[in-house]
Order: C-alpha cells, then sequence, then structure tokens
C-alpha cells in the first residue's frame, strides 16, 4: 500500500521511499511519498533505476540494526542510476553519468543523496540492475577477504552461504585473482549452482560435516582464509578447521554472536580472527573501498570475468514480496529493486 503525502506531489518534488511501520516480517513495510532529497556539498543526487536488497535490510526491518545516527529511515543500502544534480564542489561526476554506489540508507527509494566519493561510474557493459547488486557484497567482500584477511593468490578460501549475494561475490572474485575456493550451502542443488560460478569444491552442510569434508580437501591442513556470517556454533568450528597462520573473517551472526570458545587451537595455529561493519563505517574509509574497487575489480567487470549473479527482480512496490524471497532463504545471489526504466 502506497501512502501519499498530497503536499510534496503538488511541488512535484516527491520521491516513493521505502520505510517501515514498526519491527516485524515483510508485511510492515511501506511505500510512502517523501520529500525529493537535495544533494549538500560533495554529494550527488541520483535518479535510482535499482536498489539491491540485502541482510542487513531484512534486520534492520525486524528492528535489530537501526539506521546510524543521522541518516534516513527509509531502507536500502545500495543503488544504481542516473546523475541528476550535482553538489557544491563535485566535479568528478555530471549530469546523465551512469553510477552505483553506498549509501547510510534511502536507496529504496525512486530519488537518493549519495556521498560522491563513494560512488563508482558504470563499466560499459554493466546493466542498472548489476550495478544495483554491486556496492554492498563487493565493498564487503573487498574490504573483508582481501584487506582485512588479506587473501593471496594461491591459497584456499573456504565461504559459509555460498550461494548468498556475498557468498556469489566471494566465489567470483577469489577465483579471479588466483585462489582455491570452497563452500558451504545448505541443498545439493546450491552446491550445483556454486560451482558453475566457479567454486572448486561445495559442501552440503546438512549432509556433510564441513570440518571434515574441508579439511579432506585440503589434504589436511585446512582453509587459510575463511567467510563466515553464521556464527554462532560455526565460530569455535572454523578455528578448528584454520590452516595454521590463517585468518577468519566474521561479517554477521546469522545463527548468534554468543559462543562457548577454546581459543588455545587459535593460538597454537598462530591464527587471526578479523570482523567488521561497512554501513556506519565513515565517508573516507568507504571512498578508500570505492578506489579500490576501481582499480582492482571494475577491470575485471569489463571484461566479463566477474559479474553480479541476480536471483530476481521486483518493482519498487512489491518489496514486501523481495523481502520474503530474502526471508525464505531459497534464493542464490541477489534480489533487486526496479524503479525507472534504463535510460
Amino acid at each position: 500500500m502506497q501512502e501519499q503525502d498530497s503536499a510534496a506531489h503538488a511541488t512535484g518534488q516527491s520521491t516513493r521511499a521505502v520505510i517501515a511501520e514498526g519491527a516485524g516480517g515483510p508485511d510492515v513495510l511501506r511505500v510512502v511519498s517523501r520529500a525529493r532529497p537535495v544533494p549538500g556539498p560533495g554529494q550527488i543526487l541520483v535518479s535510482v533505476h535499482a536498489a539491491g536488497v540485502n541482510r542487513p535490510d531484512v534486520m534492520q526491518r525486524q528492528g535489530n540494526y537501526p539506521p546510524p545516527p543521522g541518516a534516513s529511515d527509509v531502507f536500502g543500502l545500495e543503488l544504481a542510476g542516473i546523475v541528476a544534480e550535482l553538489g557544491e564542489g563535485v566535479t568528478d561526476f555530471a549530469k546523465g553519468d551512469r553510477v552505483m554506489a553506498l549509501v547510510h540508507s534511502g536507496a529504496y527509494a525512486d530519488w537518493a543523496v549519495v556521498d560522491a566519493p563513494i560512488a563508482l561510474k558504470l563499466p560499459h557493459a554493466m546493466s542498472m540492475v548489476e550495478a544495483g547488486a554491486f556496492p554492498e557484497t563487493f565493498f564487503t567482500v573487498w574490504s573483508n577477504v582481501f584487506e582485512r584477511a588479506a587473501l593471496q593468490p594461491g591459497e584456499t578460501l573456504l565461504i559459509h552461504g555460498g550461494t548468498s549475494g556475498i557468498g556469489t561475490t566471494a566465489i567470483q572474485l577469489a577465483k579471479a585473482l588466483g585462489s582455491t575456493v570452497i563452500v558451504t550451502a545448505g541443498s545439493d542443488d546450491k552446491c550445483a549452482a556454486a560451482t558453475r560460478l566457479g567454486a572448486d569444491h561445495a559442501i552440503n552442510y546438512r549432509t556433510q560435516d564441513f570440518v571434515d569434508a574441508a579439511r579432506d580437501l585440503t589434504g589436511g591442513t585446512g582453509p587459510d582464509v575463511i567467510l563466515d556470517m553464521v556464527g554462532g556454533p560455526y565460530v569455535q568450528r572454523n578455528i578448528e578447521l584454520l590452516a595454521p597462520d590463517g585468518r577468519i573473517a566474521q561479517i554477521a551472526f546469522q545463527q548468534g554472536s554468543q559462543a562457548q570458545l577454546d581459543l588455545l587451537p587459535l593460538l597454537m595455529k598462530r591464527g587471526t580472527i578479523t570482523a567488521s561493519t561497512l554501513r556506519a563505517r565513515p565517508v573516507e574509509m568507504k571512498a578508500k573501498l570505492a578506489r579500490a574497487l576501481s582499480d582492482k575489480v571494475l577491470p575485471l567487470i569489463a571484461e566479463g570475468r566477474v559479474r553480479p549473479l541476480i536471483d530476481s527482480e521486483y518493482p519498487l512496490d512489491r518489496v514486501a514480496d523481495a523481502h520474503g524471497r530474502m526471508d525464505g532463504g531459497e534464493h542464490i545471489g541477489k534480489i533487486v529493486l526496479t524503479m525507472n526504466s534504463e535510460d
């Protein structure tokens, strides 16, 4: 159901936007009319064509992940669209540029303001839907796997949740940059999808013990880097599995943030656990990541070696259905909301 603000419509300066009325399931999401945002210094106004749906959006809807202080209550962390206005001091973009970007919030809308240093121009062959699915997962994977956990060519990466948006991104980047990839997934179909995407091995965690299986696949040494979004009991099991001098990149806790741990194996292996969130990091830090992606990843996109994997598309007014798809856990790749037709 869409609610309308008659004053905003009278001026012609409105935007559809998605908010939540309370916390709960997809049914709490509402498409409302808000005043169109205005870019400040160092910002651009984007006519949004596509926005990715991500696990943090679900957590926000459930009341567990509020926007940072001062950020809008409009949902959405990533978008792609056309530059419509330039704020004071912006020189790297022009009106009409096709861009994609991270935002603190506000991507589930027809219009959104973006900090210009975090925006990236689209490679020519990249569609708006693909671009709308790019920023959140690619920024996250690059930061956690390649910077913080320092995955190197020739090393082995284990990815939990290999067919999620994060997982499908990590598979492609790790393979393109010369690593061996093992994933875990919850069905044989998902395992097959992961191997089609490039994973060297896929473990169905419902029918196999992932520690035993991954140890066998690595000749008993374990993976050099583990990317985990599960948490809970997986934390101890990851430590048990990790290779000597290995690194665990913890990015979420779908099974809880508390666990009973024996850290002696981590000590004996000289292992490292690194953890981070992306949303609340300052613009300067995200801008540094944007530059790294521009240098290292966009050429892979342009060459067709890496692509965001799209599971499904939903128009903005079906945002509840998009979240229902995410909640169901059957998606493979990214779920994307679409707003305006591509120019």
